[in-house]
């Protein structure tokens, strides 16, 4: 092969590769949404979300708004949309064939969805869309099953404080609490949720010829919750519990029931529960241990207010059967408020009372806590 053969094949190789190596142009960009008023008023932007009563769209000039459907003149955009309607249950991914998705436009009473070019568009009045979600959002939020480490959602709160003088006294106080809700999104009926909590306070305290006294506390549980309805739940439930200042070493609760969540809104819950459980408990004096059937009657309230305040209380009874005085109860309240991102500044106290401590022991047993939470999600 002559030089210049050589020479030329290696143009042509070269040519190739920066071919090859090109990037492909960018897609067309897509067209801007529009939002017409009844007065006239014309905005550009993109549709955000929609409901059976509101429309959101942000727009270019004034930014994110919240429209009557009423106020609405001509709604029109090239994305693609899902639309669920009032009254459609999705408990699975084979339910979203009966959700409309493609390009919409409205005229303010009437929601048509073109599926693909060339095919008969879907009309929905405006008073039967529950939801109106772009695709993407729809295939995260909702068709998206998360795999067991995803879609944990909670906060892990953490305090201490420490006295150094005649008396040493040291304290430690901690909690996690998580909750994985499935599907993510709360407008959407429940199909399961997975709750963990744990929460320990230890304490010394010393001085000198003095025996030391200490505080050992600790609860760990656990439940899963699964849906009949979107609000009527049947779950699981066991728990963990120890406190030095009751005499307890450890009580186990083992049990299932049936759950009612009575409110259910994006800032407030609240739930109703009963259950039949096994407990056994065992003391520092052994001779006191028992083995006990008996239910669980508990509520628990949550609620956010201005600024993200959240309150959270839950209450529980646990009467035994076999044995009518060895009842028992607990209760515990915190408000959390935030002040730096996802940090937040909590204070909380802890209920619990044993009917059957061994003797020398009370019943009672308070905590008042505070520290700085951890929001995880």
């Amino acid at each position: 092969m002559t030089p210049s053969a050589v020479g030329l094949g290696f143009v042509a190789l070269m040519l190739a590769s920066g071919l090859r190596a090109a990037p492909e142009p960018p897609g067309p960009k897509p067209q801007p949404d529009i939002l017409i008023l009844t007065n006239g008023e014309k905005l550009i932007g993109h549709l955000e979300r929609a409901t059976g009563e509101t429309v959101t769209f942000k727009s270019d000039s004034v930014g994110e708004i919240t429209v009557e459907w009423s106020k609405i003149k001509e709604l029109h955009s090239s994305q693609k949309f899902a639309v669920i309607e009032k009254g459609v249950k999705l408990r699975k991914r084979a339910d979203s064939s009966t959700v409309p998705q493609g390009a919409i436009s409205a005229n303010g009473r009437t929601l048509t969805v073109e599926s693909a070019p060339g095919a008969a568009p879907q009309n929905i009045p405006v008073g039967n869309a529950a939801h109106v979600m772009d695709e993407p959002a729809f295939q995260s939020d909702v068709l998206h099953t998360p795999g067991f480490l995803e879609a944990w959602n909670g906060a892990v709160t953490a305090g201490a404080s420490l006295v150094e003088s005649t008396q040493h006294s040291e304290t430690l106080t901690g909690a996690i609490h998580l909750v994985r809700a499935i599907p993510t999104v709360n407008w959407l009926d429940a199909r399961d949720r997975t709750i963990v909590d744990f929460s320990t306070s230890y304490g010394e305290l010393s001085q000198p010829n003095t025996p030391k006294l200490k505080t050992d506390i600790y609860h760990a549980g656990a439940e899963r919750d699964e849906y009949f309805t979107g609000r009527v739940y049947a779950f699981g439930q066991l728990s963990y519990d120890h406190n030095f200042s009751q005499g307890l070493d450890l009580e186990q609760t083992y049990g299932g029931g049936i759950g009612w969540t009575v409110v259910k809104t994006a800032n407030e819950t609240f739930d109703l529960k009963g259950s039949a459980d096994y407990q056994k408990e065992q003391f520092q004096q052994s001779s006191v241990n028992q083995n006990l059937f008996g239910s669980m009657f508990a509520e628990a309230w949550s609620r956010k207010f201005l600024r993200q305040i959240t309150f959270v209380e839950q209450l529980s009874i646990t009467p035994a059967w076999n044995n009518l005085n060895a009842y028992a109860a607990a209760g515990n309240a915190s408000l959390a408020v935030p002040v730096y991102k996802r940090l937040s500044f909590t204070a909380g106290v802890i209920d619990t009372f044993l009917n059957n401590p061994p003797p020398a022991f009370k019943k009672n047993s308070f905590q008042f806590t505070t520290g700085l939470t951890y929001t995880v999600h």
